[in-house]
């Protein structure tokens, strides 16, 4: 499941749990680019629950959305990553590092309030 949620004018909400396949990336990246189109300066607050690797054909799909994906990122400025995996945490920080345009900031599950208030600070 890749559910998003629009959360006031520049920050959308993003629930992600399961495998996702070719057919709901493609809608999931669709539904991405559409509702992040006026965001300037966002935030995404990113919870990834029961997490399992997208199907190779999603991970295609991917793959050859990257430049559009790249321009999407540019959007946001901080996002905000709830998980209990660690390392998705490590990984989630990383592409913090090599993106200096977007902070990101891995949070546990039980610290959601404390992701809420680093995403408005």
């Amino acid at each position: 499941m890749f559910k998003i949620i629009p959360n006031g004018i520049n920050r959308l909400d993003i629930e992600l749990s399961g495998k996702l396949n070719t057919e709901e990336m493609k809608v999931a990246l669709d539904e991405l680019t559409r509702k992040s189109k006026d965001i300037i300066n966002g935030k995404m607050l990113y919870e990834i629950t029961d997490f399992h690797f997208p199907s190779l054909g999603a991970i295609a799909v991917e793959f050859s959305r990257l430049p559009s994906l790249f321009g999407l990122i540019k959007k946001f400025n901080r996002t905000a990553v709830i998980t209990d995996k660690i390392w998705i945490k490590k990984v989630s920080e990383f592409e913090g590092a090599l993106l200096p345009s977007l902070e990101i900031k891995a949070f546990n599950r039980d610290q959601k309030a404390e992701a809420e208030a680093w995403l408005s600070s």
